[in-house]
Formats: C-alpha cells, sequence, structure tokens
C-alpha cells in the first residue's frame, strides 16, 4: 500500500499548497450571503405570526418527520455499504452508520456542505487501502444521489403540471431532460472506464505521475462497478427512496405547523431546493434554501411565515438529530475498519 494515498486521509490536513487566506474570505461571503437573504426574508414576514406558527407545532408531527429522518439515514448507510462491497471493501454495518451520523454533524455544523464526505472518505481509506478508492465510492454515492433527486424532482413537476402550471414555473421538460442526460453520461463512465479515463487524461499537465495514479485507481474502480452494476442500479432505487421520503418528510413538517401545501407541490419544491443549496454560495444552505421556499410557498398563495417556518423548522429537526454524530465522534475510539485493512494497492 502506497501511504502517501492515506496521509491526508488518516492525519485530516489539509493537502500541501492550501490557501488558509482564500478560505476565510470565501467562508466570510458565504456568511454574508447567509445572513443578508434571511435578514432581508424576516424583514418582510410578521415575526409574530412566525413565531406563533412554530410555537403552536404538533410535536406528534415533528416526532414522525424526525422519524422519516432515521429511515432516510439508514437507506443512505445502506446505499454506501452496497458500493463499499462492490468495491469489495469489507466494513460493517454499525461501524458505517456511526461514521455516517458523524458526517451529518460535520455537514450541518462545519461551514460547508461537503465536510462530511471529506469524513466519510477519510474513514474508509484504510479499510478500502487507497484514499482515491474510497472518494470513488463517495462520489458515486453522490452522483446517484443526484440522479434520484433530479428524477424525483421530475416526477414530481408532472404530477403538479396539471394543477400548479402557472404557480410552479419548473417545467418537467426540463428536468426530465436533465435526468436522461446525467444519467446518459453516468451509465457511459461505468459501460466504459478506460474511455473515461481517457476524458480525464489532460488534467495529468498538472503532475503528470500522481494524476496518472489516481486516474488508473479510478478505472479500475469503474471496471468492478461494470462488473457489479447491480450495486448500481440499487444505490439508485435507494437515493429515489432516500429523495421520496425528503418530500414525506417536509410534508409532515407542514403538517405540523399547519400549512396546508399539497405534496405534489412540494415534490417538486423538496428537490429543487435541495439543488438550489449545492451551489457553494452560503453556509450549509442557509438563506438558499429559504428563498426557495418563500418563493414556491408565495406563488402558491401561502404566506411568508408559513415558508420560513416550515423551512427553519425542517432544518432546525434535521441539525437536533445530527447531533447524535457529535455524541458518535466522541464515543468513537478508531476510524473505521481501522484494524482491518485489505491491503489493497493504493
Amino acid at each position: 500500500m502506497d501511504r502517501s494515498d492515506l496521509s491526508t486521509a488518516e492525519t485530516g490536513a489539509p493537502p500541501p499548497g492550501g490557501r488558509p487566506a482564500r478560505s476565510w474570505v470565501t467562508a466570510v461571503i458565504k456568511i454574508v450571503v447567509s445572513l443578508g437573504l434571511l435578514a432581508l426574508l424576516l424583514a418582510r414576514t410578521n415575526i409574530g405570526d412566525l413565531w406563533q406558527q412554530i410555537h403552536s407545532a404538533s410535536m406528534v408531527w415533528l416526532a414522525a418527520a424526525l422519524l422519516v429522518y432515521f429511515g432516510m439515514t439508514l437507506v443512505g448507510v445502506w446505499r454506501w455499504g452496497l458500493l463499499l462491497s462492490a468495491q469489495q471493501v469489507p466494513v460493517g454495518r454499525p461501524a458505517l452508520f456511526a461514521s455516517y451520523v458523524v458526517a451529518l454533524f460535520f455537514n450541518n455544523f462545519l461551514p460547508s456542505n461537503i465536510g462530511g464526505d471529506v469524513f466519510r472518505i477519510a474513514d474508509t481509506a484504510r479499510p478500502a487501502g487507497s484514499k482515491t478508492l474510497a472518494a470513488t465510492v463517495v462520489l458515486v454515492d453522490r452522483a446517484m444521489g443526484l440522479l434520484g433527486l433530479t428524477m424525483v424532482a421530475a416526477v414530481g413537476s408532472t404530477l403538479a403540471a396539471g394543477a400548479f402550471v402557472q404557480t410552479l414555473p419548473i417545467r418537467p421538460r426540463w428536468l426530465w431532460t436533465a435526468f436522461a442526460l446525467a444519467t446518459g453520461a453516468t451509465a457511459a463512465a461505468v459501460m466504459a472506464p478506460n474511455g473515461f479515463g481517457r476524458l480525464l487524461r489532460p488534467l495529468a499537465v498538472f503532475h503528470a505521475e500522481w494524476v496518472g495514479t489516481r486516474i488508473a485507481q479510478i478505472t479500475e474502480a469503474l471496471h468492478r462497478f461494470r462488473a457489479r452494476v447491480e450495486a448500481l442500479v440499487g444505490c439508485l432505487a435507494a437515493a429515489i427512496v432516500v429523495q421520496s421520503a425528503f418530500v414525506v418528510y417536509y410534508a409532515s413538517v407542514s403538517h405540523a405547523l399547519h400549512v396546508p401545501i399539497p405534496f405534489a407541490a412540494l415534490a417538486v419544491i423538496t428537490p429543487v431546493s435541495f439543488l438550489l443549496q449545492m451551489i457553494p454560495v452560503s453556509i450549509n444552505g442557509f438563506g438558499v434554501r429559504e428563498a426557495a421556499f418563500s418563493y414556491f410557498f408565495t406563488r402558491l398563495g401561502l404566506s411568508l411565515s408559513s415558508a420560513l417556518a416550515v423551512s427553519l423548522v425542517g432544518a432546525g429537526l434535521m441539525m437536533l438529530f445530527s447531533l447524535s454524530g457529535a455524541l458518535a465522534y466522541m464515543l468513537r475510539r478508531s476510524p473505521v475498519g481501522a484494524t482491518t485493512p485489505t491491503g489493497r494497492p493504493s
């Protein structure tokens, strides 16, 4: 095993040549965007109405929302484990669950929406025998999640088109086209790994030996996925389940807050808002998410306070659940699979 491939994963240190000053500037910009959008929205709403709506929330429906989120987490862990198994990386589900909830905590409490992915990569680099392989698995997991997100948005917009075509300006054909293109690109990469590797070759201009080795590792991983294509199909199906459950989650939150929003409308609003949150211009989507909910809710004739209540309570419940990751992190004694390396060459 090439220890250099695991050095960053083991230490958690950033790679050489980082620019801390630029990172601070980026963080400040994200904070300004989040706080600015939230301040603008709060200035336009009745704070008394917002507080009253949150204060009168049904605890039963909030508990139901948390239960749905817990179920989504279990499916997410299963999906990750399925992809690792396809790469012949043996990691137990309990260990993966603990790592996954820690990643959720980092996603929700670090000023970045990829902090959890970095942790998952670092945590599985040793059993995978390669940080590159661990990263490939997480990136494929993310790609399947995006496909599932786009499909749910496309289905939701199709269902909502008849009743809300004038109020929800998301055309189903746009989303179906995006889903078809993304699915085609993913399938091409998996079915023709060598061709995908050749597309990455120009990156070798930056560091021929290092980049060339990583491209070879990625190509090898794609070959294994091609041999276990059922794992990718299962992962995509699980991603669709998770994204559909997110709609149910926000429907539960809406019921808790007594907001009469149609389920079909939430099937569009929820995935679209998550796609917008992935744009790296805010702190964990705060402000951007609330702006998206406010835009759609008001076009449906609902109040701005209702939109903010659903968005903020939904985010708050996810943060509350992710605190279990902080406990899991404090109780852990060693990274995932620290005692069971595979010896896979990196």
